[in-house]
Order: C-alpha cells, then sequence, then structure tokens
C-alpha cells in the first residue's frame, strides 16, 4: 500500500519535471544556492533555475548574502529556457513588477503597516523599496512635525513603519506615509493621559500660542488644552494678547474634556475668588460689648 502511494508520488514528480515550460511564465522555486553573482533554485523540474545578481533586484540596498536565505521560496519570471548550460534563466525582477502591483493595491486597501528602508534622499522626501518596487515617501509625511529639507538626511538607511497611500500601477507609482502611524500612536497616548485628568482640576501651563479666538496652554506632560478668549478674564477683550504673551505661566482650570481635547478657563478661578470674597463674613469676637447707647451719641452734640 505504502509503496504504491509512494511510487504514485513519485510519478506526479517525474511528470511535473518534464511540463512545459515557456519564456515569460512566473515560476516559483526553492534556494538551494547562492553565491556572489547568482542563486539556483530548486524548480521541481529535470533542471534547476538560475537567478543572475542583475535579475534579482532593483532594491540598491539589496544584498544577496543578506536578503537570500537557503530554503527560500521566490518567484522568478523564465526569461532563458536555456542559459547555455542547461539551465533555466530566470529573473525575480520581472516575476516581482507582475506580482507587486497587485500586492501593493491588498496593501492599500488593507491599510496595513509593513517596514520600509530609506535607500535614498530626493527633493521633498525619502525613497524606498516595497515587494521590489521605488516608492516615495513625502517629507510631510516621515514625522508628525514638519521635516525641513536640510534634516531629510536624517532619515537615510533608517527603518519606517508606514502605509501604502496611493499606487498607481499606469504611471508606476508608489506612495507611502509613516505618519498616520505615528499619529495614531500619539492620539492613543494623549488618551491614556487625559483619562487621569478630571474636569475641575486646577493646575498651572505656560502659555504656547496666542491665536485670535484664544490661547494654547502647555499643561506639561505633553498635554495642552484651548484658553478661549472669553475666558481670559472677566473684561471683554479683542485679543488674547491684550492680557497674555507666549512664555508666560498662567493658572487654569479644566472646565470641559472632548473628543480627546481640553477647555480651559482663567476666567472661573476669578469667579470663584469673587464669590469667596462676597460670602466672607465678619464676627464681632465674643468677648468685646457693646456700650454704645443712645444717650452716649447724643451727649456728644451740642444745642
Amino acid at each position: 500500500m505504502e509503496e504504491n502511494k509512494t511510487m504514485a508520488d513519485y510519478a506526479a514528480e517525474l511528470e511535473a519535471s518534464f511540463r512545459k515550460i515557456n519564456v515569460g511564465d512566473i515560476l516559483e522555486g526553492t534556494v538551494i544556492g547562492i553565491s556572489e553573482t547568482e542563486i539556483t533554485l530548486d524548480l521541481g523540474y529535470y533542471t534547476d533555475g538560475i537567478v543572475r545578481l542583475e535579475d534579482i533586484s532593483d532594491n540598491p540596498a539589496f544584498s544577496i548574502k543578506a536578503d537570500i536565505e537557503p530554503g527560500q521560496t521566490v518567484s522568478a519570471t523564465v526569461i532563458k529556457r536555456d542559459d547555455g548550460a542547461g539551465h533555466i534563466l530566470l529573473s525575480m525582477k520581472e516575476a516581482a513588477a507582475v506580482l507587486a502591483w497587485d500586492k501593493l493595491k491588498e496593501l492599500l486597501e488593507s491599510q496595513e503597516n509593513i517596514t520600509v528602508k530609506v535607500t535614498e534622499i530626493t527633493k521633498g522626501g525619502a525613497v524606498g523599496y516595497l515587494e521590489g518596487i521605488r516608492g516615495f515617501i513625502p517629507a510631510s509625511k516621515l514625522s508628525l512635525e514638519y521635516v525641513d529639507e536640510a534634516d531629510l538626511e536624517n532619515y537615510l538607511y533608517k527603518s519606517l513603519e508606514v502605509r501604502v497611500i496611493n499606487v498607481e500601477e499606469e504611471n508606476k507609482r508608489l506612495v507611502m506615509s509613516a505618519r498616520e502611524i505615528l499619529k495614531e500612536a500619539a492620539d492613543a497616548e494623549r488618551a491614556k493621559k487625559i483619562s487621569n485628568v478630571e474636569v475641575g482640576l486646577v493646575t498651572e501651563g505656560v502659555v504656547e500660542t496666542l491665536k485670535p479666538y484664544g490661547a494654547f496652554v502647555n499643561l506639561g506632560n505633553g498635554l495642552s488644552g484651548l484658553l478661549h478668549i472669553s475666558q481670559i478674564c472677566q473684561n471683554r477683550i479683542k485679543h488674547p494678547g491684550v492680557v497674555l504673551k507666549e512664555g508666560q505661566t498662567v493658572k487654569v482650570k479644566i472646565t470641559e474634556i472632548k473628543d480627546g481635547k481640553l477647555s480651559l478657563s482663567m476666567k472661573a478661578l476669578e469667579d470663584v475668588a469673587a464669590k469667596e470674597i462676597e460670602e466672607e463674613v465678619f464676627e464681632i469676637p465674643e468677648a468685646e460689648e457693646v456700650t454704645t447707647s443712645l444717650g452716649s451719641l447724643l451727649s456728644k452734640f451740642k444745642l
């Protein structure tokens, strides 16, 4: 029984080894040999496949020793049925070009996070390869903060976690972004910090920026809030700069937390202080006697 099964398997493999292979076919093979100039693939065929170094990848960061491992399964396109030495000549680059765009479209749809190494700095951004395709990361998508042209070099050879945000196969255009991932992480961290803050808390902060509608106050620990112009003081003012200046330390009360944003008030603290003064009661000490009478008062008047 086992012998019949083994023979059947062998017959299937033998038949597969004589299948018709044509130029342009995309084949899968297992890496069985690696040299400085080429890799050898087991195609399950009567002869092996050869992929020359120049046909493996366009990625300038690619290393045949570091990026290819024995036992690895790769896809490659047949470019010659016989390389002159009885082997099938293949190109991983051509197969990648055919298969990569479908994969990139899937990544665009799924918004999966992937790691890309920056291999080149160009005007306005950085370049990295994904699925063997050259992709662009605009400077505005590298960080949450503004990245100056002079600072782009700091990203060279750096590995970034990115998402695919634009795929145009017809124009060979691939655009990636790290900003969305960084923003989600920052928002999550901010939400965690805000969860420890309560409405009514009185604290100190530093005025960061002044806007026509109010001031943004840095409360420390990565938190900031809006001090609306109507909440700066009791008087009506035309601009926050009338009362405040950037860098000034102020005491504020947190009056609202909504959608992850903090609303602040200085006016509320003034209201509390005014109310406390109004309600203050002055009492005559019990030991002090009231001795003033009508007679003593009239005695001070001369007729």
